[in-house]
């Protein structure tokens, strides 16, 4: 069906886990014969290389920056996060006014304004101005269920009292049972960022002014099937798994790489993985924010030498870990030996190959979706925000992951990530059955995503609604 009478304007939070999702939205309604214009903070369109894979403005996708008033992108450490979300509200709030403004100006109108998590505002503008918009939400929907019934009538369900007393049961409808580690980060007493709280319910706010309002998400239907109907007063539409179409669809054989990166300089890594064994590497990876302690990371180490399997770790400069000389992981030259350290690769052209056993990961949901799709099973090693409850997710609901236990301390131990290792690559029937699953979640994620799977046709109703 022919949409190109539709001008979509999409705006993105400028870190790279929103940017994936957000880039892979705009080639997909861009396929169905859309135009969008995606906006971001000019701190991303900085990072951007001349790597990335996007269609030209000729063929439907325009991507602009704006300044959301810290244009070389937001450091921990050396910013205010909540001052930085303040003054990129304020920016940004402007800075989209002017970009609607003008398009009208020229006879182009946007006919929709899509804005995606940590965004409110951007739906304010739009109202504000007569334009119709939609939330794009980037992670799982319980995510979402979970906050929603926050602030609607079961705070006292869900806040903790105590970090990870396991004993406590949280029922909430149509969700699994969890426990307090199983909670978004946000909850928990250690949270330092008590502003995300007050920006989610901005989001729920926003939704709570609109008629029948539609979120679409960034999943699908059969794998959060109860999720997606458990709150009555929204709509979700599941168009996801959001990853690139050549590791999906296979519409658009090309388009194999998300946003650029800065580290993307060599491709030894593919070489060095068609010389190993089918399902033998353990590929290792924290995403592009969560860093880890030096002590953290030594056991991570250890856990990989002990494991004695062949493995990736993507160890990202000035990010996991700072490589200055007192920093260097202490038996480089032995993790070398068995595996290899890279500070950036393609990451879904990695948990593709064949080679690949397991994962382990922060469970951000780009990763989690990312092996859901390639069908690898995962050692869980969440962070912060949602990665707990995804980690829940695949564990106890999806049974592709096994998850690691802390210590006394807060510390994961070598032997812990070990234990975790052979469980997942070892010849145990618990192993066997996670891979089984994994492959089966890897057919129902592209069956989802194909011409007339339960996302695409989603997708295309969302379109001839608007």
């Amino acid at each position: 069906m022919d949409h190109h009478h539709r001008h979509i304007l999409l705006v993105t939070y400028p870190s790279q886990g929103h940017i994936n999702p957000s880039l892979q939205f705009a080639k997909r309604l861009v396929r169905m014969g859309v135009k969008v214009t995606l906006a971001t903070p000019f701190s991303a369109i900085n990072r951007m290389t001349k790597t990335t894979t996007t269609p030209t403005p000729s063929q439907g996708l325009t991507i602009t920056g704006f300044s959301d008033g810290c244009d070389d992108g937001y450091k921990p450490g050396r910013d205010d996060l909540a001052h930085y979300m303040s003054e990129q509200r304020r920016h940004g709030s402007e800075a989209v006014k002017q970009l609607i403004t003008a398009t009208a100006d020229r006879g182009q109108p946007f006919t929709r304004v899509v804005y995606t998590t940590l965004l409110p505002w951007v739906g304010r503008v739009a109202t504000s101005h007569h334009y119709p918009s939609t939330f794009l939400w980037i992670q799982p929907v319980t995510i979402l269920d979970i906050y929603y019934y926050y602030f609607n009538g079961y705070a006292n369900s869900i806040k903790p009292n105590c970090k990870n007393d396991l004993s406590l049961s949280i029922e909430l409808p149509g969700l699994p049972i969890l426990s307090s580690r199983d909670l978004p980060s946000f909850f928990h007493p250690s949270n330092e960022h008590d502003f995300a709280l007050q920006i989610f319910k901005d989001h729920l706010d926003v939704l709570d002014e609109q008629t029948n309002p539609t979120v679409l998400v960034n999943t699908f239907e059969t794998l959060e099937s109860e999720a997606l109907r458990a709150v009555e007063k929204i709509r979700f539409v599941a168009v996801g798994p959001l990853i690139p179409s050549a590791f999906l669809d296979g519409k658009n054989p090309s388009d194999t790489s998300f946003g650029g990166d800065l580290f993307q300089k060599s491709r030894d890594y593919i070489e060095w993985l068609d010389s190993k064994a089918d399902g033998s590497v353990v590929y290792v990876s924290f995403g592009s924010i969560s860093e880890l302690s030096k002590q953290q990371l030594e056991e991570i180490e250890k856990g990989l030498l002990e494991s004695h399997r062949p493995f990736l770790w993507v160890i990202r400069p000035n990010g996991n870990v700072e490589k200055k000389d007192e920093d260097k992981l202490s038996c480089e030259e032995e993790l070398e030996k068995q595996g290899m350290i890279v500070p950036w690769c393609s990451q879904v052209e990695v948990l593709s190959h064949p080679s690949l056993g397991c994962f382990l990961t922060h469970c951000g949901w780009n990763s989690t979706l990312e092996s859901l799709v390639c069908g690898v099973p995962v050692v869980a090693f969440p962070q912060w925000t949602d990665q707990s409850t995804n980690a829940k997710l695949m564990e106890d609901v999806w049974k592709i992951a096994v998850r690691v236990t802390k210590n006394e301390e807060g510390l994961v131990k070598g032997g812990e990530f070990g234990r975790c290792i052979e469980i997942m690559m070892g010849s145990r029937e618990e192993g066997e059955k996670m891979r089984r699953n994994a492959k089966k979640w890897k057919g129902l994620a592209k069956e989802a995503a194909m011409e007339g799977g339960s996302s695409d046709l989603n997708l295309k109703a969302f379109l001839n609604e608007i």
